[in-house]
């Protein structure tokens, strides 16, 4: 629903268009138009226009003489973002170790408590929307604008991939007991098993994922 009050028209009807595309509403293939998606929206063409613009940049479509395609994100573009992950991921959570408040650790906590609770739920939705806050503040508490500019997109980019992979049999439960794992790592400071934590759950995500590709 659009939200006159709040973003300008055109970065919301981006952000719909964006989460329909991330989240599979709009599968790889599919047409999508100014026409239609205005018409969805409720909203003039000029707004939608804009947003198809940044989504072309954002290479998330792409313009063909049949019209305008979602591309979305791709296996190899998988592949590329958890490279990126590997890299820079156990950094940023040994920097936010530094620099975390006890405001912040005290969120991830509750984080960690709800994702329990829609865990025994079986409700992955939650979990995964959970998980995406989890890592969000660990980007934010690394202070650098640059490493959280980085990291934060690539993990939303992902949802679809991250949803997925929680659906596989036992794979909500380990991530969360591996989020817990490298909470007290967090809280207590110690980088050498934060890097070691950190790399085994971006591992342990990314193999999920292919074992649901395979199946």
């Amino acid at each position: 629903m659009i939200d006159y009050k709040s973003l300008s028209l055109s970065n919301q009807v981006y952000r719909i268009i964006e989460q329909n595309i991330l989240s599979g509403v709009y599968k790889a293939g599919d047409i999508i138009s100014e026409s239609k998606l205005s018409e969805e929206l409720g909203v003039s063409r000029t707004p939608v226009r804009e947003a198809l613009a940044r989504l072309e940049s954002d290479k998330l479509i792409g313009i063909t003489p049949s019209g305008t395609v979602v591309i979305g994100i791709t296996e190899d573009d998988v592949a590329d973002m958890f490279t990126v992950k590997r890299f820079l991921e156990p950094k940023v959570a040994m920097l936010a170790a530094q620099n975390i408040t006890e405001e912040d650790l005290k969120k991830l906590g509750e984080i960690l408590d709800q994702q329990e609770f829609y865990q025994e739920k079986q409700n992955i939705e939650k979990v995964r929307n959970l998980d995406t806050q989890f890592h969000d503040i660990i980007y934010s508490a690394c202070k650098s604008p640059i490493f959280q500019s980085i990291l934060s997109p690539i993990h939303h980019k992902l949802m679809k991939y991250r949803k997925d992979s929680l659906n596989n049999m036992g794979r909500s439960s380990c991530s969360i007991d591996e989020h817990i794992a490298i909470f007290k790592a967090i809280k207590e400071k110690d980088t050498d098993k934060i890097e070691a934590l950190v790399l085994e759950h971006i591992d342990q995500a990314y193999k999920s994922i292919q074992k649901g590709k395979a199946k």
